[in-house]
């Protein structure tokens, strides 16, 4: 495997491939090739990036000894072309080439790996000056207006496979990316040694009898930090939730909190076919789709979780997976503003760009709130036989415990500062939702679907900015959910009060899906909030919504499950909620021995109640009617834990909120429903009018139109 170590002068390169080299050698011989030694003096980096292709990667890339002649900077001449001159750079398991130039465009043909090491200029220029001393001081313009030049012919940095940032030198860089490059498919056989010490884990998951106000803990442990996740089981506190042994009580045990802090702590974004994986200063593109990348990092038992710690999360990837990764899973690739006919052009300030397709972040430590047992539990990982790793873990739990210790008992979650209402607009108005209803109708009434989860978006500029913090905190305590989510992600968050599990896998393998399919509003006066309970309950039509997904579930689950397993323990009951009543139903199937949980989860994503049935035949039929992408709407939240067990919620009920180029903040709200052919069109257009007041109404907005 050739590896090229490429950059600009001074930027760390040399000090990168060096110590690469060394941690390399533990397990397969590696040859180093520095090409300043080939560069025939301070005007030769064309030349010597020439005879660097031609001379040594071309024989190297076919299994050859490659035989060169050293420049002699100390002459200025080449060394003699005789046995005494001649260098040589033998194949070896890995060869490392590294200098300005290793991978430039001629030469990435030849290249297995490309690493690319940045800084800036003027950090670039103080560091080659310190190595090199005065004498270089001369020659660093004329160098830099050569490199100019040589790039100019192809960006290195976008087609590196790996993106060192050199800006705070590169001391802490080896480790990491060694660690990157063993994540590279093409290094995956090659690095084994290096992935098994890295599934050579402690799992520890301590005690602690202390039982804070949430919202009071998350601020404290992770209010400052740019990438974390709370899964929230806010409706633990409702009256009657916690009763033992009811499915509410099962759903709404833990609540996790994490970010990516810490030597394990990385963040992984998937868009455009590539996921981007960034650890401190490294940073890795993995090329391919979403799920093969998650079948290598995710799916085999790497820990497993003491006797007295009851939860199923033992540490792992947490956050989102939206919901056009379904063209990975059989349907097509939704184009930004597709079937809008918006003009094209810069987009305003106010207008974000969308966020990832996917983004996770993986977390070494954890904090998990058991309100069963009113305890916390702190998850910790270290490396066997690595004191610098345990020790770590023991200072951050010192650190939690003392900021728990702190924190006030009681339950004060003060609303935040009030901020104008914003004004929503909606994607689709009435007359055009009410089109797309009678369109669905007619696919049906045509034999091509049977059910069709229409959608669509509000969507909103705030130009003060609104702080996403206290959104979330202000849904949570209007509209609990077993499901809720807070998740920031950099510049966006994710307030998300769902009340809907897409599919959860335990560390045994038992998957179970819990699809949500009928709605009606809460209403404050007992009497009509009953009757709006049995119309749901006696509903001909919300029943046959309700079925027909159970029975794509089933089919979903089937490809990846124990023939035969395949069950529904429960169909059609009723879930009361803050602000809506709901029609709940639970499949649950036995994944076969030696299946992939990643394709598992992939052959049921997207969540079949947000698409209908038969899934594909309906996305295609969805692609066509609504205005444009659904982004993080309708994908899943959660978490893919180290001892293979993972947990989604389906991504409704959510508010998204983005950073604007103008300092304010741009919301996003999906909202839709199942059509049938029996739909009436006023009932559905009431329906996403109930589904969106939770949020709409917590924000002081309205519905528009």
């Amino acid at each position: 495997m050739i590896i090229a170590v490429d950059g600009r002068s001074g930027a760390g390169k040399t000090t990168v491939a060096l110590e690469l080299a060394a941690l390399l050698r533990r397990h397969r011989t590696v040859s180093l090739f520095h090409l300043e030694d080939i560069y025939p003096g301070w005007d030769g980096l064309s030349d010597g990036v020439e005879r660097y292709r031609s001379a040594v990667l071309a024989p190297l890339a076919q299994g050859r000894t490659a035989h060169w002649t050293p420049w002699d900077w100390d002459s200025g001449t080449w060394a003699a072309a005789d046995d005494a001159g001649s260098r040589t750079t033998a194949v070896a398991d890995v060869v490392l080439v590294e200098g300005v130039g290793a991978a430039h465009a001629a030469a990435r043909e030849m290249l297995d790996v490309v690493v690319w090491v940045d800084a800036p200029a003027p950090q670039r220029r103080r560091r080659a000056l310190e190595r090199d001393g005065d004498a270089y001081t001369p020659f660093w313009d004329r160098w830099a207006a050569q490199e100019d030049v040589l790039f100019a012919a192809g960006d290195v940095a976008a087609a590196a496979d790996i993106v060192v940032d050199g800006s705070r030198g590169v001391a802490d860089v080896p480790e990491r990316l060694l660690s990157a490059l063993s994540g590279l498919p093409a290094l995956e056989t090659l690095l084994a040694p290096e992935l098994a010490r890295r599934r050579g884990l402690q799992f520890c998951a301590e005690r602690v009898a202390a039982y804070p106000p949430a919202p009071a803990l998350f601020a404290a442990l992770y209010g400052a930090s740019t990438d974390a996740v709370w899964l929230d089981s806010s409706i633990a506190g409702q009256a009657g939730t916690m009763q033992a042994g009811t499915d509410q009580a099962r759903r709404s045990r833990f609540s996790i909190m994490a970010d990516a802090s810490g030597s394990f702590g990385r963040t992984a974004t998937h868009d455009g076919g590539t996921t981007t994986v960034v650890s401190g200063q490294v940073t890795a593109r993995i090329r391919g789709p979403f799920f093969r990348w998650l079948d290598t990092v995710w799916g085999r038992r790497a820990v497993r979780a003491p006797g007295h710690y009851p939860g199923d999360f033992t540490l792992g990837w947490l956050g989102w997976l939206g919901y056009e990764l379904k063209s990975e899973t059989g349907g097509a690739t939704t184009e930004t503003g597709a079937g809008t006919g918006a003009e094209t052009g810069a987009p305003a300030p106010s207008t974000p760009p969308p966020p990832p397709t996917a983004a996770l972040l993986f977390a070494g430590r954890a904090v998990v709130v058991d309100h069963q047992e009113k305890c916390l539990f702190l998850l910790t990982l270290a490396e066997a036989n690595h004191p610098a790793s345990a020790d770590e873990a023991a200072l951050w739990v010192q650190d939690v415990r003392a900021a728990v210790a702190a924190l006030p008992r009681e339950n004060q979650d003060p609303p935040g500062q009030p901020v104008p209402a914003p004004a929503f607009t909606l994607r689709d108005g009435e007359p055009r939702y009410k089109a797309m209803i009678a369109a669905s109708r007619n696919e049906i009434r045509e034999g091509n679907s049977y059910e069709i989860c229409l959608t669509t978006q509000l969507e909103a500029h705030s130009p003060s900015g609104l702080d996403a913090w206290d959104c979330y905190r202000a849904l949570r305590r209007r509209s609990p959910a077993p499901f809720a989510a807070f998740l920031r992600f950099g510049g966006t968050a994710v307030c998300s009060t769902s009340p809907e599990r897409f599919l959860r896998i335990d560390a045994a393998g038992l998957m179970r899906a819990e699809p949500i399919k009928g709605t009606r509003r809460r209403d404050p006066d007992p009497a009509v909030d009953a009757a709006l309970k049995a119309d749901l309950a006696i509903s001909v039509k919300d029943r046959a919504e309700n079925v027909m997904i159970v029975d794509l579930l089933r089919n979903d689950l089937s490809h990846s499950a124990v023939p035969g397993t395949v069950t529904v323990p429960r169909l059609c009951e009723i879930e009361s909620y803050a602000t809506v009543h709901q029609l709940v139903s639970t499949i649950e199937a036995q994944l076969a021995p030696g299946s992939s949980r990643a394709e598992a989860l992939a052959a049921a994503f997207p969540a079949g109640s947000m698409t209908g049935a038969p899934k594909i035949s309906t996305m295609a039929i969805l692609d066509g009617l609504e205005a444009g992408p659904r982004g993080i709407y309708s994908g899943g939240i959660g978490y893919f834990s180290l001892n293979a067990a993972m947990d989604l919620s389906v991504t409704i009920r959510t508010l998204v909120l983005q950073d604007t180029a103008d300092a304010g903040t741009h919301l996003s709200l999906g909202v839709g429903g199942a059509i049938t052919a029996d739909s009436d069109d006023e009932a559905e257009w009431q329906e996403i009018q109930a589904k969106a007041y939770g949020v709409l109404s917590t924000l002081g907005a309205g519905f528009p139109g």
